[in-house]
């Protein structure tokens, strides 16, 4: 139950694509009006591909309507979580405890047992990822940073999984993919079009929606190779894979934003490199 030589780097492009657009959301200073724009942008292409691409067979639309949902409670919480914590400490919080939960869903749902070497792998990233949030002396996190971020894993779970099962059952991944992105258009936009009118046209006056649509982009690639990944693979180790994001969006700190990497930070990526070399070479 290895991962495809292939299909991982595809994983690990896609998790620096995900970093990327992270980043971006962070250099806003209204990160849902950011996050509206990244949703907004990457529905819009999704809209653009469905004369293109197959509608999903009918088995994949109520996990189609489940990940939307979810979707919603997920900026819910990462902008609970950004408002009540660091962006450094409650990111990888809510990436380091969603691969454990898929991993356990799945294993009920479909059958996808890790052996014991891949689910100590899997244990390794997820610590190695939470490392990269718990740095001895600075824990500026809180308590309700660290409840919204935990809350925020369980929805990344939740929309794994849902996708995940959503693309199996399509009959082509990438019409489900395109269908999902254009289905979410009208949520997050329109929640942040009512809530913040004024926020909305300062945002679009300064020009910063440039960003927001490029973000999308490369969310929408991002996103796209992980559910395609997980229609070939076990959604639990793409799960693992792609969350190494944490350790792509630390290096960008480092070596972009002037941000320390420190030898604690160090000591958690080689963890997380470990579990996941232990996942890939632990064959049930």
């Amino acid at each position: 139950m290895a991962l495809d030589l292939a299909v991982g780097a595809l994983v690990l492009v896609g998790a620096l694509l995900h970093a990327g657009w992270n980043a971006m959301v962070k250099a806003g200073d209204d990160r849902l009006i950011a996050l509206a724009a990244v949703f907004l942008s990457s529905g819009l292409a999704g809209l653009a591909a469905l004369p293109f691409v197959p509608v999903p067979a009918a088995a994949a639309w109520p996990w189609l309507g489940l990940s939307i949902v979810i979707h919603i409670f997920y900026v819910a919480g990462l902008v609970g979580a950004y408002t009540h914590g660091e962006l450094g400490r409650v990111y990888p919080i809510a990436r380091g405890c969603g691969p454990l939960l898929v991993a356990l869903v799945a294993g009920r749902l479909v059958g996808e047992h890790l052996s014991p070497v891949q689910a100590a792998g899997l244990l390794l990233v997820s610590v190695g990822i939470l490392g990269l949030a718990l740095e001895p002396g600075s824990f500026g996190v809180g308590r309700r940073g660290t409840l919204w971020a935990l809350f925020t894993g369980a929805t990344i779970a939740g929309y794994t999984v849902s996708d995940g099962m959503g693309a199996r059952l399509s009959g082509d991944a990438v019409g489900y993919i395109a269908w999902l992105f254009a289905a979410q258009i009208p949520v997050i936009p329109v929640y942040a079009w009512i809530t913040r009118r004024a926020a909305v046209r300062a945002y679009l006056a300064s020009g910063a929606w440039r960003r927001g649509a490029g973000g999308g982009m490369v969310a929408l690639g991002s996103y796209g190779i992980a559910i395609w990944a997980m229609s070939v693979a076990p959604m639990a180790m793409v799960a693992a894979l792609r969350e190494t994001s944490v350790l792509f969006a630390a290096l960008i700190g480092t070596f972009l934003l002037g941000e320390s990497m420190g030898r604690w930070r160090i000591a958690a990526a080689l963890v997380v490199v470990a579990g996941q070399l232990l996942m890939n070479l632990g064959r049930s």
